[in-house]
């Protein structure tokens, strides 16, 4: 006798499975995002000694990405529920991959910026339509889970970037050198692509009437490139009057951005969201760790490079050990930690973080540039757990109870924050790193030590 399945229960893993492969496509979305905000860190040297440029090439690779995608993450956000998720997605991953083509094959350092400038932007069209989609596609129980997964599969990626630069360096792939670490998003974005078409929801139900407010998206950008531009001219040419100028500018420029959104008709970011203790909290502690972990990771790997002078594939597997951290520490919270601990399990995380630094200074200081990869891997994967921690837990707590109709301005808040202080975190590191280098790079690593040794307390004590 043939029992039939119950039409129910077929529909029921059918969508099961939709929303697992819906999942899996966001993440891969998110993944190429971090990825390529990462992939310069250890690439950069190499970069700038091929295309002839010098510390300012080093500082801007990753800058210009993340400036262009934090200012416009916001703005994508928005574009999507006006336009459909669906579609403003298709064409950032599109543009994206067209972007990525155009840097690995950009044959001075012009152009790389210009093509790391377009990778930003279509990236920030592409990122704030996961959250929505997902919100849209899942229930309650998926998201929990989705949310979950975020944490260690982009904090993996986070690192990842640059290991997975070291290697494909080190091969020279076709005489290609550092090249290929752009030109792979090509085969990855065409696949996203097929899968997005197949997979992703139609707009029948996106809001033509969504007004994006086009004065505050607009003062949001000069205030960004204000700051960034300031802090990163300051620490390549010295603090003269264009930097401090221009990061007065940008200060002014976020308080016009700021009356805009209190007073427009129609803010850009959705008003109940800054009433949501657990969002704006999460947007600071998102900061403040993102902004340390982020700008940690790039001055080790140019520590290791410039001070120990390790290869590009020996430096990837010195920072192995900080991954294997990372992705320990990201599944132990996904598996009830979070639930547990909630934010605190951030604090926790930074203060296993402060620990791992504390131990590198003492290894620098003990024996300089003499030190060895063995000697630095304890500390490494003790820094990996601290990130791994925090990074886990601040989307569940900055997000978890956006509602549905503000998860297009949440994401792109919350993204955009993440990339600001990547930017942030990046530009301030490297410039106590290379003044301090001119006493010597073990010099340069206390410095840099020691300002994380006293700026992560309060920084913890002041988040909510």
């Amino acid at each position: 006798m043939t029992t039939l399945t119950e039409p129910s229960t077929v529909t029921t893993r059918r969508s099961s499975r939709l929303m697992w492969a819906i999942l899996g496509l966001v993440l891969l979305a998110d993944a190429l995002d971090v990825i390529d905000a990462t992939v310069t860190n250890i690439a950069a040297p190499t970069i700038a000694g091929e295309l002839h440029g010098g510390e300012s090439l080093i500082k801007w690779l990753g800058p210009a990405y993340m400036l262009a995608m934090g200012v416009l993450l916001v703005v994508g956000g928005r574009l999507g529920d006006k336009f459909g998720q669906r579609r403003i997605f298709l064409i950032g991953m599109g543009g994206f991959t067209l972007a990525s083509a155009a840097a690995g094959f950009s044959p001075d350092q012009v152009l790389l910026i210009a093509a790391r400038i377009a990778q930003g932007a279509f990236g920030a069209l592409l990122i704030p339509q996961g959250m929505a989609i997902m919100t849209k596609a899942f229930d309650r129980d998926m998201l929990a889970k989705a949310f979950g997964l975020f944490g260690p599969v982009l904090g993996l990626s986070s690192v990842g970037g640059p290991v997975l630069a070291g290697f494909l360096i080190s091969a020279d792939l076709f005489g290609l050198s550092w090249r290929p670490i752009f030109l792979i998003n090509i085969i990855l974005g065409v696949i996203g692509l097929v899968i997005a078409v197949k997979l992703l929801p139609r707009d029948d139900d996106a809001d033509r009437s969504t007004v994006v407010d086009g004065w505050a998206s607009g003062l949001l950008g000069v205030t960004m490139l204000g700051l960034l531009y300031g802090l990163i001219e300051g620490s390549t040419n010295g603090w003269g009057v264009i930097p401090v100028v221009s990061i007065v500018v940008g200060v002014l420029f976020f308080a016009a951005f700021a009356y805009r959104q209190r007073t427009a008709a129609h803010p850009l970011i959705t008003p109940s969201l800054m009433k949501n203790r657990g969002f704006t909290s999460g947007l600071l502690v998102c900061l403040v760790a993102v902004a340390a972990g982020t700008g940690l990771l790039f001055v080790l790997s140019l520590f290791l490079q410039e001070g120990l002078h390790v290869g590009p594939r020996d430096t990837s597997l010195g920072l192995v050990p900080l991954t294997l951290g990372l992705v320990a520490a990201g599944f132990a919270a996904m598996g009830g930690l979070v639930a547990k601990l909630g934010r605190g399990l951030v604090f926790i995380g930074l203060t296993v973080d402060l620990v791992g630094c504390g131990w590198v200074l003492a290894l620098v200081a003990y024996s300089g540039t003499n030190v060895s990869l063995w000697a630095l891997a304890p500390a490494f994967f003790v820094i990996g757990v601290g990130i791994g921690l925090s990074f886990a837990t601040i989307p569940v707590v900055a997000l978890g109870d956006a509602k549905p109709d503000e998860a297009g301005s949440a994401s792109g808040s919350f993204s955009s924050i993440q990339q600001l202080a990547s930017a942030i975190g990046s530009a301030a590191v490297t410039s106590i790193f290379f003044q301090a280098g001119t006493s010597g790079l073990d010099h340069a690593i206390k410095s840099l030590s020691s300002s994380f040794w006293r700026s992560r307390p309060s920084a913890s004590r002041s988040s909510p």
